[in-house]
């Protein structure tokens, strides 16, 4: 009999005859094994665990905790759901049902209108399924049989995705039960693998994202092996749903979306002096790190686009205009501006490594369902950065912006975690140039400490990234942060300088963001500190509350002395009680409340109540100030 040796993750060789199922192979290595893997790596390529060995090779098992088992148990959940739609509602068409980020959804096409009220049974339906155990079989057919066998079931979605795929791809259907989809998987061995589920909502969705194609219901859920982790994550759900920034944006009156402008966010006065305070925590920050600032022009003719490669691989995502019978783009990102910037002058080696930044306004068409308060706009502010380097120069810059990035980060209290991205299928250059690019990355983070997962094939067309994503105070992970290595632009734009030798070299650029976008980083604060933001950001940092009108006068005489000292300060002489003034004060989550009665005035101090804590007695005025001028210098959280 032919055997088929494997390499397990840790180093470990074992054989087996050929055709042992990967499940058959977890079996032998441990009952805990066999119980807890989902699927596994073969050479690094997910596969089902019904997958039969026929070639030595390195096989790692992958369960709930990583992230290729959760993608799998989800996306297998999804086809359980859409197996639960046609149970229960019969003449049914679906679309698509991948895994995403925390859980799952499918489309269906279908006359009956899907309510709350359905998604119970539709749940219910699922366990029955759940409960049935049915094995998820993989099916490989030709092009013609996949296209009959739909065709036959009426499923014309999937018939027109088939007739999409190119001509080499293998064309595999799931079957689990009287049910089949369409699918690359990879999948769960079996429907019981999916623990708990739990349908969320309901949303109208394009059939591929064409919104001149036919609206479909997308119903959502998620799934997990513990209910104990269901219950967990539904708590954060309602937690997030209370620290939902554009609820909280109108009662706070920090920002508006119009409906004038979809997707172009309206900031108030107190928005704007949060964002005033990220931007000089910003500048002061760059200066120190050796940046210079710059503006560039919003609008730019058509053929710095095309120079760029934003004309072909960015277009369907730019607003155009026409000035003097020309073409013109409105700019999508700001790397272009920032190279001509450079390009204005000629440079020496001694000149590099050069950085410059700019708090630049970009704008990029977003379809109208996509748009989400701050989190997703059609204009927004990025905090970019391009630094032109010699090739030498080139780990010792990134390890130099990691830095930047964390002093950053720490200061809002979000810890990061790092994912290096490679070379996409379609990218400018070739793979020596990827090669060397990527390799800086890595090199730089491994010098620096910085733990990092690799997303193959995740990079920009112009070259490899570093991504950070942020983890917020209820566990929430956020994409901001951003370090691309690029070796194409300064080719395209025949960039130079001028070498110890006297001759012209080409400069690397590094493209990055710390906040990455202004407007959605305010977001994501908004909900990381509920509203309730530290005192160095909070748009009024102290609120008096006269108890009655003889009061008044002393309390502006104190707000006098605290604007003074740049101290953002607002009296609240309104003739209301007292008890009502202090719960606006809550609402409105200001740090400090100074009660103003008669012994106050008379002893020259304020009664403080901090947030949080309440009453935490009498101060003197000398003595609070200098409070609020130390939290205030030092960014306390």
């Amino acid at each position: 009999m032919e055997k088929v040796q494997i390499t397990l993750k840790d180093g470990t060789e074992r054989e087996y005859a050929a055709g042992t199922t990967l499940t058959q192979v977890a079996e032998s290595i441990s009952r805990g094994l066999a119980k807890s893997a989902l699927v596994a790596k073969l050479d690094g390529q997910v596969a089902d665990l019904r997958t039969q060995l026929t070639k030595p090779v390195r096989v790692e098992f992958l369960t709930f905790e990583d992230e290729a088992g959760k993608d799998a148990l989800r996306h297998s959940s999804s086809h359980i759901l859409a197996q639960a739609v046609k149970r229960v509602f019969g003449d049914v068409k679906i679309g698509i049902g991948p895994a995403i980020a925390n859980g799952f959804y499918y489309d269906f096409d279908t006359a009956h209108t899907f309510t709350p009220e359905d998604l119970e049974k539709i749940q219910a339906e699922m366990e029955k399924i759940i409960k049935e155990d049915l094995p998820i079989e993989r099916i490989e057919v030709s092009r013609q049989e996949a296209i009959k066998r739909f065709e036959e079931l009426g499923e014309n979605y999937k018939v027109e995705l088939i007739r999409d795929l190119p001509e080499d791809v293998v064309i595999s259907l799931y079957q689990q039960g009287e049910f089949v989809d369409l699918c690359a998987g990879p999948h769960v061995a079996s429907t019981g693998k999916v623990k708990v589920v739990k349908l969320q909502n309901l949303a109208g969705a394009y059939w591929r994202g064409d919104e001149k194609r036919k609206m479909l219901q997308r119903i959502y859920g998620t799934s997990f092996e513990k209910k104990a982790d269901l219950d967990a994550y539904l708590t954060m759900l309602e937690e997030a749903a209370k620290r939902d920034h554009r609820k909280l944006g109108k009662e706070l009156d920090l920002f508006s979306m119009q409906e004038e402008g979809p997707g172009f966010p309206f900031f108030h006065p107190k928005g704007m002096i949060i964002r005033n305070e990220l931007e000089a925590f910003w500048r002061k920050l760059h200066v120190k790190y050796g940046y210079q600032e710059i503006k560039t022009p919003i609008i730019l003719h058509q053929k710095l686009w095309q120079q760029s490669g934003h004309w072909d691989h960015y277009r369907e995502n730019m607003y155009f205009t026409n000035i003097d019978g020309e073409g013109y783009a409105v700019k999508p990102m700001n790397c272009p501006g920032g190279i001509l910037v450079y390009r204005s002058q000629h440079h020496s080696y001694r000149d590099l490594p050069l950085r410059t930044a700019e708090l630049g306004l970009v704008h990029r068409h977003e379809l109208s369902g996509a748009l989400h308060g701050l989190m997703r706009v059609r204009s927004f502010t990025q905090d970019d950065a391009h630094i032109f380097m010699l090739p030498s120069q080139i780990k010792q810059e990134i390890m130099g912006v990691i830095e930047l990035f964390d002093t950053v980060y720490r200061v809002f209290g979000l810890s990061y975690h790092a994912e290096l991205s490679t070379k996409p299928e379609k990218a400018m250059g070739s793979d020596e140039i990827w090669e060397t690019a990527t390799n800086a990355l890595r090199e730089a983070m491994e010098e620096k400490g910085l733990a990092f997962k690799i997303n193959e094939g995740d990079g920009a067309f112009y070259g490899p990234k570093i991504d950070f994503h942020l983890k917020d105070s209820i566990g929430r992970t956020w994409q901001c942060g951003t370090i691309q290595l690029d070796m194409q632009m300064p080719e395209r734009f025949d960039l130079n300088y001028i070498g110890e030798d006297g001759q012209k070299h080409r400069p690397v650029m590094i493209h990055r963001v710390a906040y990455g976008s202004m407007e959605r980083f305010i977001g994501i604060l908004i909900e990381h500190f509920a509203g309730a933001f530290p005192m160095w950001l909070a748009p009024v940092q102290v609120k008096i509350l006269p108890i009655t009108e003889r009061q008044v006068a002393y309390a502006e005489q104190l707000a006098k002395a605290m604007r003074e000292k740049d101290i953002r300060v607002d009296v609240d002489d309104r003739n209301e009680k007292i008890g009502y003034k202090i719960r606006e004060g809550q609402m409105a989550k200001v740090p400090y409340m100074l009660v103003i009665g008669d012994k106050e005035v008379e002893n020259n101090t304020v009664a403080v109540r901090k947030r949080g804590q309440g009453d935490i007695g009498a101060q003197a005025v000398d003595d609070f100030i200098a409070v609020v001028l130390d939290e205030v210098a030092k960014k306390t959280i």
